[in-house]
């Protein structure tokens, strides 16, 4: 929860198709659906060229290459309009400015302000690395969750986080039972460490100090850290200690509010690191120090707090379209902070592969159906007058997002029948209700439109 202030530059990026090569995927069943976008450089290179390669075989991908930089796919993009796009990158091209390349790039496809698809970065410590995660394939239904700052274990099968503010303080939740105040050691690190090695936690979240060599575990006392060296992850604690991770589960992990966490600048990245050591298959991190918190923060509203309603990829995504949204419904100061963290929240991984929550009850439940063109979407609520209120508001920027359902196919020519009072966006692949935050739980939600499948 580092909220200092900062100032990032914007990067503009010019849309010329130069020197592009656009492969088709072998036997591809889902052609269209999936595009993997590389430098020329990268593709050419035989051990990155697996990694290609392994998408290609898993997804029946399209493979779009570039000379300088990936803004030269925009075209091909257009043209595919892809559900998913994954940008396979070395660690020595995945800096910030690729990660702010990639956003600005996937808002292009069409008008509005949106981003277009749903896109992650896949990169490794090397090559192998990034074909091991390339090959996952099995879904991930995350019930062991860990954490070293706060999150809402009610929603979760089960879990334990070590608090960043008060030492001492623990929460744990056994399966089938209620989240439980207990005492922690002084010094976490090794707890931690122990998480991702013995307890083998599928969903990991920190907050707190951090920069791109380590993570700094106490906030507001001492405490230990994480530290990387050659793609090993370990714990260092406050008798210096060292506690190396070794874990190669699968899992999620989301640094939803440390600076520079997402930022790979050297081979000695801490990204790069728990994707090389802790089993990291899928992870969102700041690729600059934090200040304002709704893109990294935010993600814990839709995935963890909506369990099982969304992917990992698709919760990232329903926050960005939350920010975004705002932003352009904000006057003046108010779009600062939403501007700031617009292009700087990384998604590494393929964005197509599935790790949700593990089911639990929701806040409201949301149904989305369409016939003959006619789509209807029902919110009906489930926590009483409470239904819209934020259920956690440990960090920055937290709760009332809005309520994000992504459609079935693209559509177009949309008309709204009924529930235009809900103030609804409806884009070509996702529609957007703005939070009611007032709830009458006698009433069920209704938006009811029309619209053409985009072909």
């Amino acid at each position: 929860m580092d909220f200092r202030r900062f100032s990032v530059s914007r990067i503009t990026l010019v849309a010329i198709v130069v020197g592009m090569a656009t492969l088709t995927a072998r036997g591809a069943k889902t052609e269209g659906r999936y595009a993997v976008v590389v430098s020329n450089a990268t593709f050419a290179k035989a051990d990155w060229r697996k990694v290609v390669d392994a998408l290609q075989a898993k997804h029946g991908a399209a493979v779009h290459q570039y000379k300088t930089t990936p803004a030269e796919a925009l075209g091909a993009l257009k043209k595919d309009f892809p559900k998913y796009a994954c940008f396979v990158a070395t660690p020595a091209e995945a800096g910030k400015k690729f990660v702010a390349d990639v956003h600005q790039l996937t808002r292009k496809l069409d008008d509005d302000p949106y981003t277009d698809l749903l896109w992650g970065i896949l990169t490794g410590y090397d090559a192998d690395n990034a074909l091991r995660i390339a090959k996952q394939a099995a879904p991930l239904t995350i019930k062991r969750v860990a954490s070293g700052t706060e999150v809402e274990l009610e929603m979760c099968n089960e879990g334990l986080w070590y608090c960043e503010l008060k030492k001492h303080r623990m929460v744990r939740k056994r399966p089938g039972g209620k989240p439980a105040e207990e005492k922690g050691p002084a010094d976490t690190t090794q707890a931690l460490v122990n998480t991702l090695n013995t307890y083998k936690a599928q969903l990991f979240i920190t907050s707190g100090h951090a920069t791109e060599r380590d993570w700094q575990i106490g906030f507001r006392y001492r405490n230990g850290s994480f530290r990387c060296k050659n793609g090993q992850l370990y714990g260092l604690d406050t008798q210096k200690r060292r506690f190396d991770v070794k874990s190669s589960n699968a899992k999620v992990y989301l640094a939803v509010g440390n600076c520079l966490m997402g930022h790979i600048n050297s081979p000695n990245a801490m990204a790069l690191a728990w994707m090389n050591s802790a089993g990291v298959t899928q992870m969102v991190g700041y690729t600059v120090p934090t200040w304002f918190g709704y893109g990294g923060w935010g993600c814990l509203d839709y995935f963890v707090e909506q369990p099982g309603r969304y992917t990992m990829t698709e919760a990232f995504f329903a926050n960005h379209h939350a920010l975004v949204h705002k932003l352009s419904n904000s006057p003046g100061s108010a779009a600062r902070g939403l501007k700031f963290d617009r292009d700087v929240v990384a998604f590494y991984g393929d964005p197509a592969w599935e790790a949700r929550m593990d089911q639990a009850p929701n806040a409201w439940d949301q149904k989305l159906t369409e016939s003959k063109g006619t789509f209807t979407f029902t919110i009906k609520p489930n926590r009483g007058t409470a239904t819209f209120e934020p259920i956690n508001i440990n960090g920055s920027q937290r709760g009332y997002r809005p309520i994000v359902a992504y459609l079935p196919h693209r559509i177009k020519d949309v008309k709204i029948i009924k529930g235009g009072d809900l103030r609804p966006a409806i884009t070509d692949n996702f529609l957007l209700i703005p939070n009611p935050r007032k709830c009458d739980p006698k009433k069920t939600y209704e938006l009811v439109f029309t619209a053409t499948k985009v072909e």
